[in-house]
């Protein structure tokens, strides 16, 4: 048996975490347990509830550093962009280096959470990305012309493109990153390039509601 290395109370929450974020990252947080945790650490499990009291507790831990990390390492991304194109290219890229330098943490943020922690989901990830992304495009609208109010709208696409893209690149690994962020950069400047100052709809459903306030006035006026 070998001897078991005495740690500071410090360092002992920092192995629990580091152990934890793995089982979680490969069991979800239903799949996981403290006596797996505790297993992996080589320590009793009443030390785990010594440190975190409970399962909720040490995955609430795991699961903000994930978040801290992509939303700043996204942001930072987006920051030093000049130009929509930039944007798009630094947003893709920034997410698919973090998918494959921090694969587990993007996987504990991709699984089941419980509704208690609902906040640190993936989308709600995103949805803070997308708030801070649309002063950005907010800037770009006004420079370009167009109406800076569609920003949070234009925000949440670009974002969410990138996102689903990551998703899916997440499995498959193929093309390589830089691939794939020129690919969605391109998609991205294409469509911000060729805005239109007031889309339509190419065909548009009739307004059933505008249609049926017309036919009761007209009864009415019978």
């Amino acid at each position: 048996m070998s001897k078991r290395i005495r740690m500071s109370g410090l360092q002992r929450r920092e192995q629990l975490l580091k152990v934890a974020r793995q089982v979680f990252a490969s069991h979800g947080f239903e799949g996981a347990s403290m006596e797996e945790i505790a297993q992996a650490a080589d320590v009793s499990k009443p030390v785990v509830y010594e440190h975190f009291g409970g399962k909720d507790a040490i995955y609430a831990v795991v699961v903000d550093r994930e978040v801290r990390h992509l939303v700043q390492v996204i942001t930072d991304a987006l920051l030093s962009s000049t130009s929509p194109r930039q944007m798009a290219e630094a947003a893709a890229l920034a997410l698919l280096d973090f998918i494959e330098t921090d694969t587990d943490g993007f996987r504990i943020m991709m699984r089941d959470a419980p509704a208690s922690h609902a906040s640190g989901t993936y989308w709600s990830v995103i949805g803070e990305v997308a708030e801070r992304v649309q002063a950005i495009v907010a800037t770009q609208f006004k420079a370009s012309g167009y109406n800076p109010k569609w920003a949070p709208m234009y925000a949440q696409m670009l974002v969410g493109m990138v996102s689903q893209v990551g998703q899916w690149w997440l499995d498959v690994r193929k093309p390589d990153k830089y691939e794939v962020a020129a690919h969605l950069a391109n998609l991205a400047w294409l469509g911000m390039r060729h805005l239109s100052p007031n889309p339509t709809l190419l065909s548009r459903p009739e307004d059933k509601s505008a249609a049926t306030r017309a036919n009761k006035k007209g009864k009415d006026e019978r």
